[in-house]
C-alpha cells in the first residue's frame, strides 16, 4: 500500500518516503524523501518538467506512486483541498459561479445532494472574501483568468480543508487578484493549515513562503527558503535540468 492517512489524532501533516513517480518508465520524481509539517507554507519550486505538478497529483490520488510512499496527516482525502493547474480546467462546462464554489461542500452533501441555508450563507461569505460579490449566476466561461482564480480560491474556502494544494495558483493573474488570494493564503496558514504551492517566482517565494522544496525531478534541498534558495542550489537544479534537456530554471515575473 503506497499510500496512509491518519487516526483520530491526524496532525494535518504529509510525509514522503523514497518516492518515485514515473511516466512511460521515466521519473518525473524520484527518490524524494522529507516532511510537509503539519501548518506549514511551503513553496515548491524548481526547473520546468521538475515534476513539480506530478508531486501535487500523487499527494491529492491523481497518479498512483511507481515506489516509495506517501503518509497523509488526515483521516481521508476529503480533508484535502486540491486547485489545479487553470489549464486543466474545461472552462466550456455549463456550470456558474455560485454551483462552482458549492462543489467544494462534496465531502458534506455528496455529488448530487442539496445545499442547505447554512451552506448557502457560507457559499456567499466565500464570494465575498474573494471580491466576487453578485456574480453567482456568472458562467465560468465569461470570466477573467483573474476572476476565475478567485472562484477557486471560493471553492477551497467553503471546502474548508486542512491540507491544501495550490499548483501554479498566481500564474498569469493580475497583481492586485495576486495579492487578495496571498491574504487568503496568510489567513490559511495562521489557521495553522498546511499549504504546499507550485510557483515560479523566486522573488514571490522569498517573501511569503517560509520553507521550500527545490526540485529538479531529484530534490536538491528542502527546508526554510533562506537556505533552499541559495545560489549554489539554483545552480545545481539548472544543471540538473539539462541532463533531462527541458527549459532551463527561471524566475517567472507576475503579470
Amino acid at each position: 500500500m503506497n499510500f496512509k492517512t491518519g487516526n483520530g489524532h491526524a496532525n494535518g501533516g504529509i510525509s514522503v518516503e523514497d518516492l518515485t513517480v514515473a511516466y512511460d518508465r521515466e521519473p518525473a520524481v524520484h527518490h524524494l524523501s522529507g516532511t510537509f509539517e503539519p501548518g506549514s507554507l511551503t513553496a515548491v519550486i524548481g526547473p520546468n518538467g521538475a515534476g513539480k505538478s506530478t508531486l501535487l497529483k500523487t499527494i491529492v490520488g491523481v497518479l498512483r506512486p511507481d515506489d516509495g510512499r506517501i503518509s497523509l496527516g488526515v483521516n481521508n482525502r476529503k480533508q484535502i483541498g486540491y486547485l489545479p493547474q487553470q489549464a486543466d480546467i474545461d472552462r466550456t462546462f455549463p456550470i456558474n459561479v455560485g454551483d462552482t464554489v458549492a462543489l467544494g461542500l462534496w465531502k458534506e452533501t455528496g455529488i448530487f445532494g442539496a445545499v442547505s441555508r447554512e451552506q448557502k450563507v457560507r457559499i456567499h461569505k466565500a464570494l465575498a472574501a474573494t471580491g466576487l460579490e453578485g456574480l453567482d449566476n456568472r458562467p465560468i466561461g465569461t470570466l477573467s483568468v483573474g476572476q476565475l482564480q478567485r472562484v477557486l480560491f471560493a471553492r477551497l474556502l467553503v471546502q474548508d480543508a486542512r491540507i491544501i494544494l495550490l499548483d501554479e495558483p498566481f500564474a498569469a493573474v493580475d497583481e492586485r487578484t495576486t495579492a487578495d488570494l496571498m491574504n487568503i493564503l496568510g489567513r490559511w496558514h495562521a489557521e495553522s493549515r498546511t499549504i504546499v504551492a507550485v510557483l515560479h517566482d523566486i522573488e514571490q517565494v522569498r517573501m511569503h513562503f517560509p520553507k521550500s522544496l527545490l526540485i529538479a525531478r531529484e530534490p536538491v534541498a528542502w527546508g526554510p527558503t533562506t537556505s533552499v534558495l541559495t545560489d549554489e542550489n539554483l545552480a545545481r537544479a539548472r544543471k540538473l535540468s539539462h541532463v533531462w534537456g527541458d527549459s532551463p530554471f527561471h524566475s517567472q515575473a507576475r503579470h
